[in-house]
């Protein structure tokens, strides 16, 4: 093993000396590591100065963990072209034989880009947190908690491999560094929306969830190193000269995939669509734990939290939460104003933000939007059972009826999205990652078309003409 571990350390201090000889890149790092420092805690004083002409009461020392985080993120950024050119470069140079020719596994070259690309960016961004730390000792702020710095230099390493992992594939699967420079932005603008998200968890001190971000970003990043190292191929890298978008050629393999050679709806759903559906089982059956969980978790946290908010709660807040629920509609009325068409687009439109999420972070988003849907069930019913109302048999008469059909749509179509995510990370010998991504696509259309439409079309008809009748009856509103 350790000889292994050797050579991917040759390969990296290959990749060393040739980065430290590129001075266009190490003069732009070294300005942002030292400049930027001086410049954020300039910008954090103007900004808490011009805030608090206007009352705002912002304290210079919120800004310090934001700063932080911005400060690390930008070194990483500077660096990113390192590791965009770390194959493509090298095929330009006529560099890359050599390299391929080497008795090097597969890995062990992937590897020995990834340590230098991830581990220059990162001593970058922490020398740059350093002079910030001590321009802030300087300044007498107090410094951010243990558990906060922790955080902040677990974010720091986490978006570097992350956009470094994901950069790297983009380098495998380009054919020129210009294709691998432009497609960049396809990595600094999702993690600069990221690190939106992040911020507002810093300036609301909300650690716990922080510590989840951080979680799922990890989760992210070993997904792309397993997605570049499952679909590097020598030969590719040789063989292809220039990219094309073949529009007819996309068209062709998805309904090729799609449709499977059936003739008739019979065997397109005995054969093809049987076959995507029995390929998504597995993924099925550990959707149902992740539900089992979800909505067990959800009942115990509202059973905990809110049972403690009402119970400290005053009778002036109690009278004024019962007339917020005197204030709701009457289920009497709602029943004639709800649409049928608005239920199915409503649950479809969720369905595609569940796909579409999944795909763009292999899974990660669109399990976590499953789970924030199925964790409802669990607080709803834990709610109604702390105002003292018998929630089993509102469920059974308000939810089962469109639920035994819109919920197995959800499983459906989430198990598919972690099907596809599980197919990204899996090496398929003899196809390009383009077609492997176009029948994953394919498979998901396959059942999202033929098996949870039709379920969400039958909930969403039970939903607005039978559900309210039977939830009616029950609660005798």
């Amino acid at each position: 093993m350790f000889n292994k571990l050797r050579l991917v350390w040759l390969v990296a201090q290959r990749e060393l000396r040739d980065q430290f000889r590129d001075w266009r890149v190490l003069i732009p790092m070294s300005i942002l590591t030292l400049c930027f420092p001086f410049l954020m805690n300039e910008f954090a004083k103007q900004t808490v100065d011009f805030l608090n002409q206007y009352q705002a009461n912002l304290i210079l020392d919120r800004l310090v963990p934001f700063s932080i985080m911005i400060i690390g993120f930008f070194p990483i950024t500077v660096s990113l072209v390192v590791a965009l050119e770390s194959f493509v470069g090298e095929k330009e140079r006529g560099t890359i034989e050599p390299l391929l020719t080497a008795p090097f596994d597969d890995w062990q070259l992937y590897f020995g880009k990834l340590l230098v690309g991830a581990a220059t960016p990162l001593i970058a961004s922490y020398i740059s947190i350093g002079l910030y730390l001590i321009l802030i000792i300087r300044q007498g702020l107090d410094m951010p908690s243990a558990s906060v710095m922790l955080q902040l230099f677990l974010l720091t390493t986490a978006h570097a491999v992350l956009m470094v992992s994901a950069a790297i594939v983009i380098s495998v699967q380009s054919t020129s560094v210009k294709a691998a420079n432009l497609l960049a932005s396809f990595i600094v603008i999702p993690v600069a929306i990221l690190m939106q998200g992040e911020a507002v968890m810093l300036f609301w001190g909300n650690e716990r969830v922080l510590w989840l971000g951080i979680a799922g970003v990890m989760i992210i990043a070993l997904l792309l190193i397993r997605v570049g190292i499952a679909h590097f191929e020598r030969e590719y890298l040789l063989g292809r000269e220039i990219d094309t978008l073949n529009f007819k050629w996309m068209a062709q393999t998805f309904w090729k995939n799609f449709i499977g050679g059936a003739i008739s709806v019979r065997e397109w759903y005995g054969r093809v669509v049987g076959s995507s559906f029995r390929r998504a089982l597995p993924a099925m059956g550990l959707m149902i734990l992740v539900a089992a969980v979800s909505v067990w978790m959800s009942y115990d946290w509202t059973m905990t939290n809110v049972s403690e908010t009402v119970a400290n709660a005053s009778p002036e807040d109690l009278t004024k939460l019962q007339e917020n629920i005197a204030e709701l509609p009457d289920l009497s009325s709602l029943r004639g104003h709800l649409s049928a068409p608005f239920l199915f687009l409503n649950n479809t439109r969720s369905m595609a933000v569940i796909f579409l999420a999944g795909m763009f972070s292999f899974s990660v988003l669109g399990v976590l939007f499953y789970m924030i849907n199925v964790a409802l069930i669990g607080g709803v019913y834990a709610f109604l059972q702390l105002l003292g109302v018998a929630p089993l048999p509102i469920f059974i008469a308000g939810v089962l009826p469109h639920g035994m059909f819109e919920l197995p749509a959800l499983l459906i179509g989430s198990a598919v999205v972690l099907y596809i995510g599980a197919g990204l990370v899996t090496p398929q010998n003899g196809k390009s990652m383009g077609e492997v991504v176009i029948e994953l696509m394919a498979d998901w259309a396959k059942i999202f078309v033929g098996l949870v439409v039709p379920l969400l079309a039958i909930a969403a008809l039970i939903e607005a003409y039978v559900t309210p009748t039977i939830l009616l009856r029950v609660i005798g509103n």
